[in-house]
């Protein structure tokens, strides 16, 4: 073949372009050969690469952890308003003019200050009435007691005089009693929240005059919550409490539980439970808002694990992958609550199971595992 192409290119020129002629068609020829050839080896390479992926396909690379373990104190959150041990209003006993009101709203007061005074001058009168009535009772027994002796009285006589007497004393008493109670002085340390009445008014006995807060020593504030029934069965007079106030946000006070209602709060839906706070030298305004950690008596042992371990999680309820013996198993476990990225477990693990915390989605209990670090 080569050799007739030789003598066709001889025939056809010179020696120069016979050799330029063969190369070309030499090159022409090669490259047609090459062009292909190229497809068969692709296809060759295609079939390898797709044959190895299959090869692969069941093999599943999974990062593994051992599971956590964590003491957790099941605390009560609860929130509500300050208040104090005692609340009470002062009022007179009977009504009058009201002639001074020595305190006002807010300000604080000690033990046994006079606090508000009613107009005396009726009480007064009413005194002097009385006390001139005795006199009078005393000098009609005197003369009774005299005609007895006499045989002019007779004993009935002077027993009605002399009960006639008692009855007018027994009334000065009471007026007396009365007139102490036309001025009010304070029963313990505390402040007003509120004043009620003003000078000048006419109130009836009984009717509210000043409504005050009771702080002995500083350690009558209370913060008040609202609990649901499983968190007020839970608590214990005496379970200690943190508390933070909305008007002291940079400090945190110890607390106690002090008083447990025993009936719901119809209007709140709630049970209240009332918290003793110790606030040093710091002095609330009652009906500030508080929130309140109250901290569990015991703490209970749970596995913790991270959220992406989880699969098909529902509820409460869901699986997580195990690794025995280079091999997955599926087991089903409790959740207890989730905390930002983990995920505290009640039951179904132990502390020393290996968990998949990767690529658990494309898992089954047949799947090959490569564990990487």
């Amino acid at each position: 073949m080569k050799s007739k192409i030789i003598a066709s290119l001889r025939l056809s020129g010179s020696g120069h372009e016979h050799k330029k002629n063969y190369f070309t068609l030499v090159s022409k020829k090669s490259i047609a050969i090459c062009l292909f050839a190229f497809p068969v080896f692709y296809a060759c390479k295609e079939d390898k690469k797709e044959h190895n992926q299959f090869e692969t396909a069941d093999i599943v690379s999974i990062k593994t952890a051992p599971a956590g373990s964590l003491a957790l104190t099941s605390n009560i959150s609860a929130s509500g308003l300050v208040t104090t041990e005692n609340a009470a209003h002062y009022s007179f006993k009977i009504g009058g003019l009201v002639k001074h009101i020595y305190v006002e709203e807010g300000h604080f007061f000690k033990k046994g200050q006079l606090l508000a005074a009613l107009d005396e001058t009726e009480i007064s009168a009413g005194l002097n009435q009385t006390d001139l009535n005795v006199k009078k009772y005393e000098r009609d027994y005197t003369r009774a007691n005299n005609l007895y002796k006499d045989s002019v009285y007779t004993l009935e006589q002077l027993q009605n005089t002399k009960t006639g007497l008692d009855i007018a004393r027994k009334q000065k008493d009471a007026v007396a009693f009365n007139a102490r109670y036309a001025k009010i002085y304070a029963a313990a340390d505390g402040f007003v929240s509120q004043k009620i009445a003003n000078e000048g008014e006419v109130v009836g006995p009984g009717s509210p005059i000043l409504a005050i807060n009771e702080t002995s020593h500083n350690n009558n504030y209370l913060l008040k919550v609202g609990l649901t029934d499983k968190e007020w069965a839970s608590v214990k007079m005496g379970q200690k409490a943190s508390v933070t106030l909305d008007g002291y946000p940079d400090k945190k006070f110890d607390a106690v539980v002090f008083r447990k209602s025993q009936s719901a709060d119809a209007a709140l839906g709630s049970f209240q439970v009332e918290l003793k706070l110790d606030m040093k030298n710091s002095k609330p305004a009652v009906g500030m808002f508080g929130k309140a950690e109250i901290h569990a008596d015991t703490a209970q042992d749970l596995i913790t694990i991270p959220y992406d371990a989880l699969i098909e999680a529902d509820g409460n309820k869901a699986f997580v992958f195990l690794v025995e013996n280079n091999k997955v198993r599926r087991q089903s476990v409790t959740i207890y609550k989730f905390e930002n990225k983990i995920v505290y477990i009640k039951d179904g693990l132990e502390k020393t199971d290996q968990i998949v915390i990767s690529n658990s989605a494309y898992l089954n209990e047949e799947s090959k595992i490569k564990i990487i670090k």
